[in-house]
């Protein structure tokens, strides 16, 4: 029963650490892509 209970928890952790984990991967996407929209728009007006 306790190692059920253990990794029933395991398993929960993993996936809300997965979930923040593609929150801020998406989040640095997001970023990165505003920050390439910016520098092609400079090159553009040159």
């Amino acid at each position: 029963m306790l190692i059920t209970l253990l990794a029933a928890a395991m398993t929960i952790a993993m996936l809300i650490a997965t979930a923040f984990k593609f929150y801020e991967e998406a989040q640095r996407a997001k970023i990165e892509l505003r920050t390439a929209d910016k520098n092609s728009f400079r090159l553009s007006r040159r």
